[in-house]
């Protein structure tokens, strides 16, 4: 078995050394691997840079031509005037920031906790239409938030929810993208696990919390992403659902400065930009892991 997974190298002198399918140390088979990755990565590092060197551009070499990836007198100025002007309201730019806050927080846990518990009944327990609802899941993904707006629209009138704070956090507590990988995740763990632990007297409750979670941390991982990227970049709802200002995102407020705004605004708009950009970033930097691991395993029984 282990043979299976290494390979030999056989050197001038006759030695052989075994070495690893992933080697801790460079081996000159690597260069064609890196002939290809390195030129690729600074291609999607380009408009990353430019993200984040435009934050700190003054108005001047903003407008520059031809642009450059590189600023020659930096500034922080577009940061503290980002939390002084308004685009077209007295509201500040921190009331949009928190709402983004709230909204994304409240949003995580609620994907997170919905997405575990219903994959753990679709997955572990038998009942009727437990797979007419899975179908319904899985035929949920085929929908862009787009071709069901105008449903979306009514249901949200029809249960007050128009012009609600809440209208940014409930219609998104459930997501079938999270439902399925999650559902995915749990049908490999073993059912004896799940019916020792009731025979020993835990509730669902006690069984989610102290064996699902734990183990489904991958797959929670990509739900967490998902979750946070769909909230940290939320507009929908503040543009079709809400009147009044307060209840919007920051997203909006940034859109609104980069669509609407003067020229002297787009420096503010660029640092903006930089601080919707970077938390993803960190974020899955943070996840990758499990994210990759939850890609590879989701569709494995």
């Amino acid at each position: 078995m282990k043979r299976n997974r290494r390979f030999e190298k056989r050197h001038k002198g006759g030695r052989i050394r075994s070495v690893g399918v992933n080697p801790r140390s460079f081996e000159r088979g690597q260069l064609k691997i890196y002939a290809y990755l390195v030129p690729i990565s600074i291609v999607m590092l380009l408009p990353i840079v430019y993200i984040i060197v435009s934050a700190f551009k003054p108005v001047d070499e903003l407008f520059a031509y031809p642009p450059r990836f590189y600023v020659k007198n930096p500034t922080f100025d577009n940061f503290r005037r980002l939390f002084e002007i308004s685009a077209d309201t007295n509201i500040p730019a921190s009331r949009y920031l928190f709402n983004t806050l709230v909204i994304t927080v409240v949003r995580m846990a609620g994907n997170a906790w919905i997405a575990v518990s219903v994959g753990y009944v679709l997955s572990k327990k038998n009942f009727r239409s437990k797979n007419a609802l899975l179908q319904i899941n899985n035929a949920a993904l085929m929908f862009v938030s787009v071709a069901v707006a105008i449903p979306t629209y009514f249901v949200i009138v029809y249960t007050h929810l128009y012009n609600n704070f809440l209208v940014n956090i409930i219609p998104a507590l459930v997501a079938p993208t999270g439902v399925f990988l999650t559902k995915q995740f749990i049908d490999q763990l073993p059912d004896a696990l799940m019916e020792a632990a009731v025979i020993d007297g835990a509730s669902d409750y006690l069984i989610l919390r102290k064996i699902v979670f734990p183990l489904v941390r991958p797959a929670l991982s990509t739900v967490l992403l998902l979750s946070f990227q769909g909230s940290w970049i939320e507009v929908t709802a503040s543009q079709m659902y809400l009147d009044s200002e307060t209840g919007k995102t920051f997203a909006y407020y940034i859109g609104n400065l980069s669509l609407g705004g003067s020229v002297s605004t787009q420096g503010v708009a660029a640092a903006g930009a930089l601080i919707m950009f970077l938390p993803s970033i960190i974020l899955f930097i943070v996840l990758q892991s499990g994210v990759m691991n939850t890609m590879a395993h989701s569709g494995i029984k």
